[in-house]
């Protein structure tokens, strides 16, 4: 069976695997298809919109692999040329098909891309003529100006001088036209100044252009001297000079980049100059400031002879292959034999290139990572053409960055500056003493800011230079680092805050291990937190570490770690997880732990900083716990194992606390629940403080913050109230015991008395503490005390539920009753002060059935639900127990009345109690250790819930839940109940809850629709439920809504042919009763359902007109609006009503006359309809309305 887990867990992954990654180019014949299909969609926009998504969805799909489009490019731009070129293409045809082609550009890149571009030199004039007739403002068609501008760029590459394009320029008016490369020069200026997407064609333009050997010797000089020009007339205040300046910057830097630098050289002063000028580092647009530091590199690049450096460090193989072979071998690897005669000459470095370094180290300071991401390429690239006393120098520089004067961009860019050095080989090994402890540092750089923190993109820099480094170096070179290295990389993927840190760490890790193949236990480490491991921080914390810490060289390291740097982390998840793993590692380390660790963490728990004492005082708490774990199989206790200094320090530590006021305020919020946590521990593990006055110090501190409770802010209400119920429950276990199972009967007295006053506190988390507090006693403390317990919880919940107040309490006070009650245990004839038994038992099942019908709501809604829910779980509780251990005192009445509040709550509208309640019946149904007895119906339950439904039924979802539900209205003893949970179901407002428990209800009606018995059955039941809930609006209002739904579908026709049949009768005496309510919603469902019963035969149908002129004359100007438009819709449905010769009048009035204007008015007018339908009209009395 494990084997066959294995190979399908092996083949789930190569499924993801593959499906991740693209094989080829499938939609090939799609894409085909979609290009022939342009000719006939351009026309019609809905089309070449619809054409134009499925191309781009297709194209999207390889933006990540866009190399397995390379063999169908040909095809497809070739085809889009085609229809370019084509005389007979609209002008919408060729702006369409450039479209395609930009899309396909952009998935492709633009570098590869233009090398398709025919580039003949037939093509040069249609392209200028074609860019001439564009308009640059046109923002439909930025696509075809830019696409033309990328073809230009590949057409002016023609090898032949431009003259000879010209022809004889004297036109026939006597002027000169302009000549090809003007005409060139003057569109790519044009466009450099724009603000869309063409401009970044434009610089490509310039780059191919002014670098050709005749344009460069007439033109070169004079567009230099307008880029200049341009540059220094613009400022970065305004968008339009932001868009010049960076049209002009990226053509400048790409030209630099793609002209020799023989004809660029004296010209690079000039450019550095104006640059200079400009101050663009403190430009506040990152694109600009990006693009500078890019042009300073390449006129560094400029002034520098292009040489390899003979002094870099050259690594034998960079193949992984290989390395790996020669790690298995004893060879030596060679490194390749470079010409180096020309790079040991001396050679002078301009006095510029100090100025091009200085920027680009400012560069690493940058704000913004794209600015620093350039500014590091620039200084790798640069340092690789200075001798080696110089470059030395540029590594000093950077390594300035790693200052703790300095912010974090200085530590991210020298980071990225250092992984370039390293990766050309510009590190020699000599520096790696001064580089390596800086790396360290930087793995694990984070510095506080606010409410959060700065440094995980440093911590992810720094990981890259790692990556770097195992690329870079030979074996050999980092061996004196590899345990520094290699702990420093566990760390951050263990237990850094950040995912992206630990993925980047594991990653340079597994690097280090595969090229290095000098990590202690790499592969093991590798395979247990690889990428996907290291997803999960619990998972990190709590597992990876554990497993790590196995192999001795990396134990002290995790440990030291989270002593020195995560225990006093800003933030909270932090520190405790933190502390867990300390817990979990305490195995690797005993010794070290308690001889160093604990004596470290002692003065911290009682220190200055809130968060290192809130982290130290949990760590002392676990660490305790752990060493008391492993001396247990010695029979050790861990006053054996730790100081005597140390145990003293530890039972200080409340005293101290306290002494210095830190309970209070904020810090109090995280100081209670700390120390409940040692008290927890130390109690767990039997520290010998027995009769110490240091354990009245700690129920002190478990009174007093139960008792103020209120005090604590919202968010930390929820982790100090389950601390201090879980310290309760040891301190009680361990130290209130005078022998085992023997409470302290003093003790005893006072703590149920206490917490059982403090259920009748004012403040309504005290009676919440209080209640859990009653829950936590441990069995021998509600042993004879028993009854006491369960009056108060019963009287608190008792007296709140009428009151609708202090619902949390409530809730609380339910969980505790089955707690206690669990705790107790059941005995059929035991005591009722010390067991559950067939004294006491009915009175538990009252409270927790009355708790079930609590629906108190206030201005955050139902929060009557919380009760339901909790109620719902100890019934669940105690009746397992019950079943368990003394089935005969469970009565059917008891039963039936669990199972029928469980089927109404699984059928009402909130999914998450719904599901609840649901799995909660199924649970009851299918218990078989042993069967709970006395389940109503049960066979036919488990025909319709068979056992597989516990699994496979997702009772959240509407539309699964209510088919079942409503199968239950068939059974008698659940009819009731399960119709008053779909009643709420049915007239609610959520869409898909309606939806489904109306299909359902109906479908089970038109099963019944010609079973008079169970139909009268089914009628009588809503009729008691209309009749229990009359003046109740959670009830009445659905129930309403259902009915109108229900006599709209004709549900009750059988009884439509009987004269006043009971069933209309008695629902219209229940309506006249509604309609003397004031709340409109209320009156307007019960309009709906007068007007449907008027399709019963009798008496009754007069009687329904009759209450419907009332309600036209009603108080509410909107209940007779409401009132006349119901009349006027029921007249259209039902026209046998009236007769038809005063149909048409009283149609008329209903619809012309203005029911909402003075009553003396509406009054006329709904009397004459009363004259034409034959009715009395209405008298008005005198008597008080209802």
């Amino acid at each position: 069976m494990a084997q066959e887990t294995e190979n399908g867990t092996s083949e789930a992954g190569d499924i993801v695997a593959k499906a991740c990654l693209l094989g080829g180019f499938s939609e090939s014949v799609e894409a085909k298809s979609i290009i022939s299909s342009l000719t006939e969609v351009h026309g019609d926009v809905v089309s070449t919109e619809v054409t134009m998504q499925r191309f781009l969805v297709i194209m999207n799909r390889y933006q990540e692999q866009p190399h397995l489009l390379d063999p169908h490019l040909d095809w497809m731009v070739n085809m889009l040329l085609e229809l370019i070129r084509s005389e007979k293409s609209p002008p919408l045809l060729v702006h369409l098909s450039f479209k395609f082609l930009y899309i396909i550009c952009k998935v492709r890149g633009y570098k590869v891309f233009m090398q398709l571009l025919p580039h003949e030199v037939a093509d040069v004039h249609p392209l200028l003529d074609l860019l001439i007739r564009q308009d640059p403002k046109d923002s439909e068609t930025w696509e075809t100006r830019y696409m033309l501008l990328l073809w230009l760029s590949m057409a002016c590459l023609i090898p032949f001088d431009l003259f000879r394009l010209d022809g004889n320029l004297e036109s026939g008016g006597g002027h000169a036209r302009e000549s090809t490369m003007d005409r060139i020069l003057a569109i790519a200026k044009s466009y450099l100044v724009v603000s869309d997407t063409p401009r970044d064609a434009a610089s490509v333009l310039v780059s191919k252009f002014m670098t050709r050997p005749d344009v460069k010797q007439k033109r070169l000089g004079d567009f230099l001297d307008w880029s200049l020009t341009t540059l220094s007339q613009t400022d970065d205040q305004s968008v339009t000079d932001i868009m010049v300046l960076d049209g002009i910057l990226q053509s400048l830097a790409k030209l630099f980049k793609h002209g020799k630098r023989d004809d660029l050289l004296s010209y690079a002063p000039t450019v550095l100059h104006c640059l200079e000028q400009k101050h663009l580092s403190e430009s506040n647009q990152a694109t600009l400031r990006k693009l500078g530091v890019k042009l300073t590199q390449r006129l560094g690049l400029t002034f520098l002879k292009p040489r390899l450096a003979s002094w870099r460090y050259q690594r034998g193989s960079r193949s992984l292959a290989a390395n790996l072979s020669m790690s298995q071998s004893s060879a030596v690897p060679v490194s390749p034999k470079v010409d180096t005669q020309e790079m040991d000459e001396d050679y002078d470095i301009p006095e510029d290139v100090e100025t091009v370094i200085e920027h680009l180290l400012v560069g690493l300071k940058d704000k913004e990572t794209i600015v620093r991401w350039s500014a590091a390429k620039g200084v790798g690239r640069v340092t690789g053409r200075l001798p080696k006393e110089l470059a030395d120098e540029v590594v000093g520089s950077v390594l300035d960055c790693f200052s703790f004067q300095e912010t974090d961009n200085a530590w991210h860019g020298g980071c990225l500056a250092l992984a370039e050095l390293g990766r050309r080989g510009l590190l020699v090994p000599s520096r790696l003493t001064d580089v390596v402890p800086l790396i360290i540092k930087s793995l694990t750089y984070e510095e506080k800011r606010g409410a959060c923190s700065v440094g995980s993109n440093v911590r992810d820099a720094a990981c890259y230079v790692c990556w770097s480094f195992a690329r870079a170096y030979e074996p050999k070179e980092l061996l004196p680092f590899v345990t520094q290295i290699s702990s420093a990389l566990l760390i951050t993927a263990v237990f850094d805050r950040d995912v992206n840190c630990r993925r980047a760490a594991s990653a340079a890790f597994q690097e280090n291990v595969g090229r290095q193949g000098t990590f202690p236990y790499g592969i093991d480490i590798v395979t247990a937190a690889d990428y996907y491991a290291v997803g999960n921080l619990n998972n990190c914390y709590l597992n990876i570490s554990v497993y790590i810490a196995r192999f001795s060289e990396y134990t002290k390291t995790l440990i030291d770690h989270l002593v020195e740097m995560k225990i006093n982390h800003w933030d909270s998840v932090i520190r405790e997880l933190a502390t867990k793993a300390l817990h979990n590692l305490t195995p690797q380390a005993p010794e070290y732990i308690a001889s160093t660790v604990l004596p470290q963490l002692l003065p911290m728990a009682m220190g200055i900083d809130l968060h290192s004492r809130h982290g130290a005082i949990l760590a002392c708490a676990e660490i305790t716990h752990a060493l008391y774990k492993i001396g247990l199989p010695t029979n050790r206790g861990v006053v054996d194992i730790i100081s005597s200094e140390c145990v003293e320090g530890l039972k200080n530590i409340h005293q101290t606390i306290h002494d210095r006021k830190q309970y209070r305020g904020y810090g109090g919020e995280l100081m209670r629940p700390a120390v409940c946590c040692l008290i927890e521990k130390l109690s767990l593990s039997k520290m010998p403080f027995k009769g110490d006055p240091v354990i009245g110090g700690w129920q002190w501190l478990i009174d007093d913050t139960i008792k103020n409770l209120h005090l604590v802010s919202s968010g930390a209400l929820d982790n100090i109230m389950a601390a201090v119920v879980s310290a309760l429950t040891a301190l009680c276990e361990e130290y209130y015991q005078t022998e085992p199972g023997q409470a302290d009967a003093e003790v005893q007295n006072v703590l149920i008395s206490q917490y059982t006053a403090g259920l009748q506190s004012p403040q309504m988390f005290t009676r919440c503490g209080s209640a859990l507090a009653l829950g936590a006693l441990p069995t021998s403390f509600i042993h004879s005390k028993m009854k006491q317990i369960l009056e108060g919880l019963r009287q608190m919940c008792a007296v709140s539920q009428e009151e609708h107040n202090f619902t949390e309490a409530r809730r609380d006070a339910v969980r505790a009753i089955a707690q206690v009650c669990v705790k107790a245990g059941v005995s059929s004839d035991g005591c009722p002060d010390s067991t559950l038994c067939s004294a006491n038992l009915s009175e538990v099942y009252e409270v927790l059935l009355n708790s079930m019908k609590d629906y108190t709501t206030d201005s955050r809604g139902d929060v009557g639900a919380w009760v339901r829910e909790a109620a719902m779980t100890s019934l669940m509780d105690v009746t397992v127990l019950v079943s368990s251990g003394a089935p005969e005192i469970l009565s059917p009445d008891l039963v039936r009345q669990m199972m029928c509040c469980l089927a109404q709550q699984a059928s009402e509208k909130i999914d998450r109690y719904r599901a609840h309640a649901g799995n909660i019946f199924l649970r009851l149904l299918h218990f078989t250790d042993p069967v709970v007895p006395h389940i109503p119906h049960q066979e036919e339950l488990l025909t319709i819930f068979p056992l597989e439904t516990r699994t496979t039924l997702n009772w959240k979802a509407p539309s699964q839940a209510f088919q079942y539900i409503t199968r239950l209205l068939g059974l008698s003893h659940y009819q009731y109940h399960t119709l008053l949970g779909l009643t709420v179901s049915v007239g609610g407002i959520t869409e898909s809850t309606v939806q489904y428990s109306s299909q359902s209800l109906f479908e089970h009606l038109r099963e019944i629709q010609n079973d008079g018995a169970a139909l009268t059955q089914f009628a009588d039941t809503l009729l008691s439920i209309f009749r229990d809930n009359l003046r109740n609006d959670r009830v009445s209002i659905p129930l309403l809504k259902m009915l109108n739904q229900m006599l709209a579908n004709n549900c009750f026709e059988i009884f439509t042919t009987q004269e006043n049949h009971s069933f209309c009768v008695e629902l219209l005496t229940l309506c006249k009763e509604i309609k003397k309510s004031k709340h409109i919603p209320k009156l307007r469902a019960c309009i709906t359902v007068f007007c449907g019963l008027i399709q019963f035969q009798g008496d009754v149908r007069n009687k329904v007109l009759t209450q419907l002129l009332m309600l036209l004359c009603h108080s509410f100007p909107v209940i007779r609006k409401t009132t006349a438009s119901q009349m006027y819709e029921m007249l259209l449905t039902y026209d046998d009503v009236i007769q038809p010769e005063t149909l048409d009048d009283v149609m008329t009035s209903l619809s012309d006359t203005n029911w909402e204007s003075d009553l003396a008015t509406v009054r006329t007018h709904r009397n004459q309809i009363c004259d034409w339908l034959g009715l009395p009209r209405p008298v008005v009395t005198k008597s008080p309305v209802a």
